[in-house]
């Protein structure tokens, strides 16, 4: 088996981006203290299409050079907002018909691989601070709460991590991502 080179990944490129249809998933950054998992998140948002990101609170935005270190020019490619509030956001996106989901450990979590998806609905995953979490007013406003299960110790993920896992989970459920790949 031999690697592809990048020329032959047929990636599109930032105009292509712009115009590619969207996958109906926007990302909410609720505090988010380090610049390299931002610039993580916004990569994994290139790679899924993913409609938008909302920067809230103390979440840094670009341009920055240690978001730019892991983003690699995605913050050019993805749509992205700063707002100061996290709940207005998420208030303003329900009035928009988005369902608010906020991927927290919460009693009566839903479990991440158990979620519903509700067809031709547009999604918000809301993402905490990397030690406080999301802020539990965001978690009281929010449609529903997800749980990425966890076996070990610690409990807990990194947030770049926890944003790839989580993305990936909702993109297969949407029937509606197929069409944005090669295989459709």
């Amino acid at each position: 088996m031999r690697k592809l080179a990048n020329v032959e990944l047929n990636r599109l490129d930032v105009p292509g981006f712009k115009k590619a249809n969207k996958t109906p998933l926007i990302l909410i950054l609720d505090n988010v203290r380090s610049l390299n998992n931002i610039g993580s998140v916004f990569r994994t948002a290139d790679a899924f299409l993913i409609t938008k990101i909302y920067l809230c609170g103390i979440t840094a935005q670009p341009p920055h050079k240690d978001i730019h270190k892991t983003a690699l020019g995605a913050t050019e490619t993805v749509a992205w907002e700063y707002c100061k509030s996290t709940l207005e956001v998420v208030t303003a996106l329900q009035q928009q018909d988005v369902r608010v989901v906020a991927l927290e450990q919460t009693e009566n979590a839903t479990l991440l691989h158990e979620f519903n998806m509700q067809p031709q609905t547009t999604y918000a995953l809301v993402f905490g601070n990397e030690v406080k979490g999301v802020d539990q007013e965001v978690v009281t406003a929010s449609d529903a709460v997800v749980e990425i299960p966890q076996f070990g110790t610690k409990h807990s993920l990194n947030i770049a991590v926890s944003v790839g896992i989580a993305v990936w989970e909702f993109w297969n459920k949407l029937p509606v991502s197929r069409k944005n790949t090669k295989d459709g």
